[in-house]
């Protein structure tokens, strides 16, 4: 008898605690915040989610890490790198983000720095905040262990701010971590460092600007910054340190009663952005968000699961757009892919999901802590500069491993109307590709090229062992489609190009492959059959005839008799066309190990391969 009223009484107290939580979360419903109110849900079984993709968004990975080959990367061959933040400022964007040897929390740590006038050519990574020794005997009330010969590592949630006076401030923050399961933004390291950049690239004295009270009593090696001689630079900080929005992305490493946060308890990576009538929307991890109606100083209700969002222990990014509506960026799943944006107009109500990133390339490197997909994303925080071309930029990393931007054209839109019509040479420089989604890495490029010829070609080139270059065009829906493409592959013995014809999820339904045997081969179900012979330096022109509603096409090359095909799956219509230097990735997916075992990399990290270059001359599609 005892049992069963000890079972009811659990039962019963389940019960309440989940009406609790409903009526909570029923009346932050009803709280003025955000919520997403589309219907479109990311699939975590494709790495693009079955998303419809932001039609011309420009993926750059702008620093591929390389242990083997560091005179590539950042010089030092680390292969943990993490947690990019930009800015902009004097016509230049500014990128930094903070790296480890292999893994997370295992130093040293240090924060590299990066700079481009375009957002696509970058320069090599330099040191900004160098590694920090610290003081043998340094203890973390609670946490065990005592340091003897220990790096910090970095961690910050904040990268940059541009004073009132348009000084432009650069932060960091040196962690303790005395074991790899140990937390550098438990409020017990030593402090936030600041350095000013200035206009000639050449950087400042790094100063702190707030010590950990573990480090109040050191004697540190960067001096407290009011030692500086500079009265403007100390009164940038001062100006920093007032101002409570930019105070509470300090809140995981500060001491947890620092009176400048102003919301004390442990949410994490805050980001946020204003509304018309002044109020401030705030986002942090797991989508949480709340409301704040005086810059900061308060929030109207504890931070609670914006309705209707989909996020897991990844950031989230919210800005105000080029065009007056908003942009959410994040990982729409609980994995950490893909990257997609959602917008709204009135900045509460969102009410579409899009895909900006939906690769993940393979895990080349083990690592502590190190998660698959692209992640992290930081935009440009409001008063941190805005670019002249009124794209939305973030940047992210992928795997914890390279660092990447990407930039999303605005108005952000899913559809085009017109049919395909690119000759690349005959489009406007620097508009070429538009209209044109491109992955675009440093091993495998994916740009615009001028020939000896001086003629203009979408070129696509890779000597990446473990990636591919891809662009994509987004099309008006079709059932009936011609489409006609020119291809100029600079070898057939080496490297492959698969075309393939997607629908609105992204879905294959035809596929073409230039293959490294010299042959032109069209995908039968599970097996291929040869279309024609191919050659280096020459031209072929491919007409692609297709109806969705017979699954069937033809095949014509440089006006030779068509041949007869059957899709290869079945799909609704066709919205794209994709070009790739290399074969679909299926792994990860979601059931596979979160974590990589510490140092174990995959083989050959560090090989090099002959690079093969195909060249697009032209793309032009005609609904039927």
């Amino acid at each position: 008898m005892m049992e069963l009223k000890k079972i009811k009484h659990n039962i019963a107290t389940a019960t309440t605690i989940l009406l609790t939580c409903g009526a909570v979360n029923s009346a932050v419903a009803q709280q003025d915040t955000i919520r997403y109110v589309g219907k479109t849900l990311s699939n975590v079984d494709y790495h693009h989610g079955q998303l419809s993709p932001a039609v011309g968004v420009h993926a750059t990975q702008i620093m591929r890490a390389s242990r083997e080959h560091p005179e590539t990367a950042d010089g030092f061959g680390w292969t943990y790198n993490h947690q990019p933040m930009m800015a902009y400022w004097n016509n230049t964007f500014y990128l930094h983000y903070l790296s480890d040897p292999s893994g997370e929390h295992i130093p040293p740590g240090q924060t590299f720095y990066m700079t481009s006038k375009d957002g696509v050519t970058w320069t090599k990574p330099k040191v900004i905040f160098p590694i920090y020794h610290i003081p043998d005997g340094f203890k973390k009330e609670g946490v065990e262990g005592v340091s003897k010969n220990l790096d910090a590592v970095m961690h910050q949630r904040m990268g940059f701010y541009v004073s009132s006076d348009n000084r432009l401030l650069s932060l960091g923050y040196y962690g303790v971590a005395l074991d790899k399961k140990d937390d550098p933004n438990d409020g017990k390291g030593l402090g936030r460092v600041v350095r000013e950049i200035y206009k000639d690239g050449s950087f400042g004295p790094i100063y702190f600007i707030r010590y950990n009270k573990n480090a109040n009593s050191l004697a540190t090696v960067f001096p407290f910054y009011k030692k500086s001689k500079d009265k403007k630079f100390i009164k940038a900080c001062d100006e920093l340190l007032s101002k409570p929005l930019m105070m509470q992305q300090w809140v995981e490493e500060s001491d947890r009663d620092d009176p400048l946060i102003p919301l004390k308890k442990e949410y994490k990576a805050f980001s946020y952005y204003h509304l018309p009538n002044g109020n401030v929307i705030g986002l942090w991890k797991h989508a949480l968000t709340s409301m704040s109606k005086d810059d900061g100083k308060t929030w109207e209700y504890n931070p609670m699961r914006a309705p209707g969002f989909v996020n897991s222990n990844a950031k989230i990014w919210g800005q105000k757009t080029s065009d007056n509506r908003y942009a959410t960026v994040y990982n729409p799943s609980e994995y950490r892919w893909p990257l997609a944006i959602s917008t709204s107009d009135d900045g509460l109500n969102y009410t579409d999901l899009l895909l900006v990133h939906g690769e993940i390339s393979p895990m080349r490197y083990g690592g502590n802590y190190k998660s698959a997909g692209p992640q992290y994303v930081r935009g440009i925080l409001e008063g941190n500069g805005t670019p002249p071309d009124g794209k939305l930029w973030v940047s992210y990393s992928v795997n914890k491993e390279d660092i990447w931007v990407a930039s999303v054209p605005v108005p952000v839109t899913s559809e085009v109307k017109e049919d395909a019509n690119d000759v690349f040479n005959d489009l406007p420089n620097g508009e070429e590709l538009k209209l044109w989604n491109t992955y675009d890495l440093s091993w495998a490029s994916a740009k615009i090229e001028k020939k000896t010829d001086g003629k203009k070609w979408l070129t696509l080139r890779d000597k990446d062992a473990f990636d591919y270059a891809r662009v994509e065009r987004v099309l008006p829906f079709a059932q009936k489609m011609e489409a006609t493409f020119t291809v100029m592959p600079e070898q057939n013995d080496k490297g492959l190009l698969q075309v393939e014809f997607l629908n609105k999820q992204g879905l294959p339904s035809i596929r073409l492959v230039f293959d490294s045997d010299g042959v032109l081969k069209a995908k039968n179900g599970a097996r291929y059959g040869g279309v024609t012979k191919y050659e280096a330096g020459n031209e072929y022109t491919i007409t692609v005839k297709l109806d969705v509603t017979s699954r069937s096409y033809t095949v014509q090359v440089n006006g030779s008799r068509e041949s007869n095909k059957i899709f290869y799956a079945p799909v609704d219509g066709i919205s794209r066309i994709m070009f790739r230097t290399g074969e679909q990735r299926y792994t990860p997916n979601a059931d596979t190990e979160p974590d990589t075992p510490d140092f174990v990399d995959l083989p050959d990290t560090g090989v090099l391969i002959p690079e093969a270059v195909f060249n697009i001359k032209s793309l032009v599609t005609r609904r039927l």
